[in-house]
């Protein structure tokens, strides 16, 4: 049995999977938690892709790209889960469906 080595093509179809399972998550989930996992998942998928790249060429700065979206995703998630919770208090529901910010329903 022989090992062989993880090459690019190996990264890209695992950011590939990602990104495909965090579109569909947002495109068909109504739940904003899982809209906020979703967009997580596909910025997963852009660091596996950086990261890919960076070990392939030995491109340092790759690693300090993803360094950044990591520490965005972190920064967006902060923020998303803030609105959320600001929403459920005077919504009740966290459904996208039924949040409309222009109508107010006092």
């Amino acid at each position: 049995m022989t090992l062989t080595q993880i090459g690019p093509s190996h990264f890209l179809v695992v950011a590939a999977l990602l990104f495909g399972i965090g579109a569909l998550g947002a495109l068909l989930r109504r739940n904003a938690l899982t809209l906020l996992m979703s967009v997580e998942l596909m910025l997963n998928a852009a660091n596996v892709v950086f990261l890919g790249y960076g070990k392939q060429y030995g491109a340092a700065g790759a690693h300090a790209i993803a360094f950044f979206v990591m520490a965005i995703a972190a920064a967006e998630a902060a923020v998303g889960l803030a609105i959320l919770l600001g929403v459920f208090r005077t919504r009740q529901t966290v459904e996208m469906d039924e949040l409309d910010a222009l109508r107010d329903e006092t």
